[in-house]
């Protein structure tokens, strides 16, 4: 999930440079890798209609990148029970490859290290490697150059999906770029920083974007702030906003009514350190 997320420029090739700070949350999806005996290569499976199953999948496209890379031939077969809605904006798909680069290498005992399965990650999306990472980190370049960040003080999250996907690519071309400010403070450090800290981080480039097509994701960010959230932030490109809580008893009656809202899915969770 994105604490925060400045759009800094503009590649040649028309990739977006980035300066973001992404935390681990607990809604995840789980994953089954198998070895079967025989069968296809690969077979990515999904409970979700919404996800492809083939080459167009990303856990797809990590595990034959890394077993392409260790050279192996043998079947490999993935399930997976998705939790994080798709085109929310939470990283579900990145998440799955990540978890698939390190379930491949687990399975087949091929021992390598975190910086050789980071490296690979990047050309699986620009969120990949943070999810290899697991843990507290600023992203910047197009999420490939990640600064490791000290733990904080854990948090309550209210996270609503308004039902709908956004496209990442549609925003990123609607995006009327102007070189905005990076994160003023180079060595973030939220630990000793607290919770006016954490706050300060809350800014999202392409809210403006998505808001002016998506009306109704703006009306969920603010009614989480009416709810009691100390401060509410679109996550990534959307669709998904999510308050930051820091009462469990306010997070989780702030819950429980927002899960009444028409067509959303409202999700209860906590950061991770």
């Amino acid at each position: 999930m994105n604490l925060s997320l400045r759009v800094v420029g503009k590649r040649r090739d028309g990739y977006h440079l980035v300066d973001t700070v992404m935390v681990p949350v607990g809604l995840y999806d789980e994953l089954e890798i198998t070895r079967p005996r025989s069968g296809r290569r690969i077979r990515v499976m999904c409970d979700d209609p919404l996800v492809p199953s083939g080459k167009r999948n990303l856990a797809h496209q990590a595990a034959s990148l890394l077993l392409g890379d260790a050279g192996i031939r043998k079947p490999v077969r993935i399930q997976i029970r998705k939790r994080i809605p798709v085109g929310a904006g939470l990283g579900g798909g990145s998440s799955d490859a990540a978890a698939t680069l390190l379930g491949v290498n687990r399975l087949f005992r091929l021992g390598l290290s975190r910086q050789k399965m980071l490296t690979l990650a990047v050309s699986l999306g620009a969120d990949a490697p943070f999810f290899v990472c697991g843990h507290l980190a600023r992203a910047r370049g197009i999420g490939d150059k990640l600064e490791p960040l000290p733990s904080m003080a854990r948090f309550w999250i209210v996270i609503l999906y308004p039902g709908f996907p956004v496209s990442t690519r549609w925003v990123y071309r609607n995006l009327s770029f102007k070189l905005t400010k990076g994160i003023e403070n180079t060595n973030i450090n939220l630990s000793r920083s607290g919770r006016r800290g954490l706050l300060r981080l809350l800014v999202n480039d392409l809210e403006a974007v998505v808001f002016r097509r998506y009306p109704r994701i703006a009306f969920l960010k603010e009614r989480l702030i009416q709810e009691g959230a100390a401060g509410a932030l679109m996550s990534g490109s959307g669709s998904s906003v999510f308050g930051i809580f820091f009462s469990a008893k306010v997070a989780r009656e702030a819950f429980l009514r927002l899960r009444k809202e028409d067509g959303i899915q409202a999700y209860l969770v906590r950061s991770l350190n």
